[in-house]
């Protein structure tokens, strides 16, 4: 893949998700490790890098996400769409800062603004109210499509964690079990339970914040 010729994506399935607000309130109980949450990964150090293999590293790794967000939000034209959130998001790379967040996050802020500048010029009014008709009618709400963009980050930030650590965050906040519960249920200790939460939580902390910085 070169800058000028992105071709050939397809979406990925997402699963549930849960509150933003509520995974960017908790509070971790002790520091995260670090290990766990390194600042720059291959992908991004890449891409910053400027090279041709770095746009092909970012668009394999994150290309499906960007594609589905737009095909659910402005499916006539998904795959102009993503090819034009990365063209931007290659020009701009100097802007990203894996300080702030991760690079999936970073290009999902631009795919959102990409899809209501496309809504606008269809014609579509974009609205900034909760209770905006709904993607595809006449009118646009901006909040639903960054609820959208939203659950579909959580999914990426869960995928993105080893198993163990993925269901016990799933446990804990798709079902609603207490820890002593969810140690119950896996067989995995207490305290490991209280640690894959913390270190789970900032990791999903990490995905939705600064998306549009």
């Amino acid at each position: 893949m070169t800058a000028t010729s992105i071709v050939h994506w397809r979406p990925i399935r997402r699963g549930q998700s849960t509150h933003r607000s509520q995974i960017l309130a908790a509070k971790s109980e002790a520091p995260p490790n670090t290990g766990d949450l390194r600042v720059v990964d291959d992908v991004e150090d890449a891409f910053r890098s400027g090279s041709d293999a770095g746009l092909r590293q970012a668009f394999d790794a994150h290309g499906s996400l960007v594609y589905t967000l737009c095909r659910r939000a402005y499916p006539q034209a998904a795959s102009d769409l993503t090819q034009d959130v990365f063209m931007s998001a290659w020009r701009a790379r100097d802007q990203f800062d894996p300080s702030r967040g991760p690079l999936a996050a970073w290009l999902v802020g631009i795919t959102k603004n990409k899809i209501i500048d496309a809504h606008r010029r269809a014609g579509r009014q974009v609205e900034l109210a909760p209770d905006s008709a709904a993607i595809g009618g006449i009118g646009v709400s901006s909040l639903g499509i960054e609820a959208m963009a939203n659950r579909m980050l959580i999914t990426e930030a869960l995928n993105s964690l080893s198993p163990r650590p993925r269901k016990v965050l799933e446990l804990a906040y798709f079902e609603d079990l207490t820890h002593e519960q969810i140690s119950d249920r896996t067989s995995v200790p207490l305290g490991t339970v209280k640690s894959d939460i913390r270190r789970g939580l900032a990791r999903l902390r990490r995905f939705l914040e600064d998306q549009d910085a």
